[in-house]
């Protein structure tokens, strides 16, 4: 029910009903009063959102206008240009969108915050005001029609003078939504041919995806094979040893190799920055020495002789394998074992007569007292021993002797190693870094008439001294698997 009307006439009469209908024209007067301030608290709240929210929009806009797409390439394709430029138009339409936004708000203060304060201090508050009127009502007739004439207007002028603000500010928001949709029309072009331009790029994508992965496998599985081609024999992070003030440190650098000009350019690398960490140093190749494990704290090093820098440059590689083909590519040596330096000719591990004769005696000892031996080449000498042995078979003076002149007191374990030894510190293996690839792969071959083939093909192309000493040990082998009634083999 609604509130009961009040009545002029019963203003002269005061009764306790007129009494009880005027009080509750008060209170919802006081109801409407309350109501309107919370509105006006939560209608500035709501005005503050709004600009925050348009604030971080803009915000959001300027990010992405900012951010430039890079494509792959030194061409674009349609729908790469499409795609690259889809971020700027977005920020435009959040840019038009937040212009009309910003215009509702500053609309919003004056079509409703101000217009409600209005109506509650100039027609409530007027109205409580008039509510002394109780103090002297009894003596003023007059001052209680004015008063009830007041309260009247004030229920009636709400119906109108405080709904109409928020008719106006939802108005605002109308108007605010309906130039979103506008701009949602005509966004709708490019919308359509930025969806078009994405799907291209993702079938192109999905098409082309498998055979990516299926090269990634492969380059997993040999990466060598596959690797990209590049002016250098060889390139890749090494750690060099440097002096410092303090003792030595290893500092890590980007190397290149090119075997023609032997140049090798080393690069500081920077480990906090990850580039650039001082200026590039080249030197040229002199000769490179796989470094002994026991001379060395560090695992995988060689040493470089430079032709135009005093001194051995000591570097460090990443692995095993990793050394093995820097050596390979610097036709690398391995390391002289006899310390005896007594003469230009001793302590040298060479492929001509001295070493001939050297496995020749060891063969002969092997072949006449060992053959039948288990573990042959696998039980290895007492060190001491092995390189006291090498000592007497590498000096000049006994290197003349006969051939099969190896005392027995000599073990054949001690004879066997000696003879390892000794074609571990020849400058190169027999078979030579650069045919170990061509090799392996020959022998990978799964046709044995190809195999063979392609394997007596690389022998012959080894030196004459390398052949011939391959070739005597590939005899010695196969007496020794076979048998001594076993045929020789020819290479």
């Amino acid at each position: 029910m609604g509130l009961p009307a009040l009545e002029f006439s019963d203003c002269c009469l005061d009764s306790p009903h007129f009494r009880e209908t005027l009080k509750s024209h008060e209170a919802e007067l006081d109801k409407t009063n309350k109501f309107i301030k919370e509105l006006i608290k939560d209608g500035k709240s709501l005005i503050t959102a709004l600009k925050n929210l348009s604030s971080a929009k803009r915000k959001f806009a300027d990010s992405l206008n900012e951010f430039k797409f890079q494509c792959i390439g030194d061409a674009e394709t349609d729908d790469e240009m499409c795609i690259a430029r889809s971020l700027q138009e977005f920020a435009t339409v959040l840019r038009n969108l937040e212009d009309e936004r910003i215009r509702m708000i500053e609309n919003a203060s004056e079509v409703l915050i101000t217009p409600l304060e209005k109506f509650r201090k100039e027609q409530i508050g007027a109205a409580k005001a008039d509510s002394q009127v109780d103090l002297v009502r009894q003596h003023f007739y007059e001052v209680s029609l004015e008063y009830v004439f007041k309260v009247q207007e004030v229920q009636e002028r709400k119906m109108f003078e405080f709904v109409e603000p928020l008719l106006a500010f939802l108005q605002g928001l109308f108007t605010f939504y309906h130039h979103g949709y506008e701009l949602a029309k005509d966004f709708g072009d490019f919308k359509t041919q930025l969806t078009i331009s994405i799907q291209n790029t993702r079938n192109r994508f999905e098409g082309t995806r498998s055979e990516v992965e299926s090269l990634m496998k492969k380059m997993k599985e040999n990466p060598l094979e596959h690797k990209t081609i590049s002016p250098y024999t060889m390139e890749g992070y090494l750690y060099v040893q440097e002096k410092r003030h303090f003792g030595t440190s290893w500092v890590k650098h980007y190397c290149t190799y090119q075997r023609d000009s032997k140049q090798i350019t080393m690069v500081p690398f920077d480990q906090k920055s990850g580039g650039k960490g001082g200026e590039d140093e080249s030197v040229t190749l002199k000769s490179c020495t796989r470094r002994k494990t026991d001379s060395i704290e560090k695992r995988f090093c060689f040493d470089v002789e430079a032709v135009d820098r005093p001194g051995v440059i000591t570097m460090q590689a990443l692995s095993e394998e990793d050394r093995r083909l820097w050596m390979e590519a610097m036709d690398g040596r391995e390391p002289v074992y006899n310390s005896n330096k007594d003469s230009q000719s001793e302590g040298t591990a060479q492929l001509d007569s001295i070493g001939f004769s050297i496995i020749r005696k060891c063969i002969h000892a092997v072949e006449t007292r060992g053959i039948n031996e288990q573990g042959l080449y696998r039980i290895v000498g007492v060190n001491s021993r092995v390189q006291k042995l090498l000592s007497v078979l590498m000096d000049p003076k006994t290197a003349s002797e006969t051939e099969t002149d190896i005392c027995a007191e000599w073990e054949i374990k001690t004879i066997t190693s000696a003879l390892k030894t000794y074609l571990r510190m020849l400058p190169g293996p027999l078979m030579m870094y650069q045919f170990q690839r061509s090799f392996i792969k020959a022998a990978k071959l799964e046709n044995q008439e190809s195999r063979v083939s392609e394997i007596h093909s690389l022998v012959h192309r080894l030196p004459e001294k390398n052949r011939q000493m391959l070739q005597l040990l590939m005899n010695h082998l196969a007496k020794y698997a076979g048998g001594l009634g076993k045929k020789c083999v020819k290479c």
